[in-house]
């Protein structure tokens, strides 16, 4: 069988280049390749033209967006994305966000005086809590194992209705206005897509209950910043906790930054140690598949945008 030739840049360290090779593959120039590995997420560094010998580039973010917003994504080649292979980090710091709300971090960390007396009605738990999970993928069936470890059950949302495993009941995206109501938590999975262009807009916020929390690892685009400052503003959830923000970078003097019922991530829930981890091994994974002439992890729904 032959070697599959792959391009490897931008490699300043040679690091991904040995993933490739360990993985079976022989590391070329771009113009002697067969596929190539891309390894940063910045878009204006990507070759303004690829040659036609490329047939396959593997990107290294889940989200492929700003992919298709550079007009880089094309059909003349098959693209893959890392979806899932951040799954377990990212679920993590979910959880840590969703607790972070329900135990009252936010103002247990800002106080200045002892104040048991006030917090304590307000500290809830998950133990018992109903928790809707919107665009229930990979991060999302990562998280439910914990979840249910904890006491609570999910209600999985995603785009077929298809069964997701560890959920109670999985609905249909189409058919989804009335688990907002009857969640008491709400974390939000969903990939950035036209579609999904807040998806949790107004409507959607003001069906959550009243001390619900909404966790965002997406993408900022799909909740509605306006509608969920008002709705915090107002106290009609019980406050946002998010990794992610529209716009993105939240600019500084943002009222998310000091808003009491707000807990803001600077998008930190992939580290750089998982990040670089879950790349390589999804590399050598597709590599392996390439050569055995077997579906590609992560191939890229050019209809879907993701």
């Amino acid at each position: 069988m032959n070697k599959l030739e792959i391009a490897v840049l931008p490699d300043p360290d040679g690091g991904v280049a040995e993933v490739a090779r360990d993985a079976g593959a022989e590391v070329v120039g771009l113009d002697q390749a067969e596929a190539l590995a891309w390894t940063t997420s910045a878009t204006a560094e990507f070759p303004s033209a690829l040659p036609d010998s490329i047939r396959w580039v593997q990107l290294p973010s889940a989200g492929v967006e700003q992919w298709f917003q550079a007009g880089i994504v094309d059909g003349a080649r098959t693209w893959t994305s890392a979806t899932g292979a951040y799954a377990a980090p990212v679920a993590e710091h979910a959880l840590l966000l969703l607790l972070t709300g329900i135990r009252r971090m936010p103002e247990c960390v800002r106080a200045t005086t002892w104040s048991k007396a006030e917090l304590m009605p307000a500290v809830g738990t998950l133990g018992g809590a109903t928790v809707a999970i919107i665009g229930c993928g990979s991060i999302g069936r990562a998280l439910i194992p914990s979840l249910r470890a904890l006491g609570a059950q999910v209600i999985a949302v995603n785009r077929s209705g298809r069964t997701v495993p560890g959920a109670l009941r999985t609905v249909a995206a189409d058919d989804a206005a009335q688990v907002w109501s009857q969640a008491d938590h709400v974390v939000v999975a969903a990939p950035a897509t036209s579609d999904t262009q807040h998806l949790v807009g107004r409507d959607q916020i003001e069906r959550m209950r009243p001390g619900a929390w909404l966790v965002n690892v997406a993408r900022g685009s799909v909740v509605d910043t306006e509608a969920l400052v008002e709705a915090l503003d107002e106290g009609t959830i019980g406050g946002a906790a998010l990794d992610v923000t529209d716009p993105e970078p939240l600019p500084d003097g943002h009222p998310l930054w000091t808003h009491p019922r707000a807990v803001v991530t600077p998008h930190v829930a992939n580290p750089a140690v998982t990040l670089r981890r879950g790349f390589h091994e999804r590399l050598a994974h597709n590599i392996g598949r390439y050569v055995r002439g077997e579906t590609l992890i992560g191939t890229v729904d050019l209809t879907r945008g993701y």
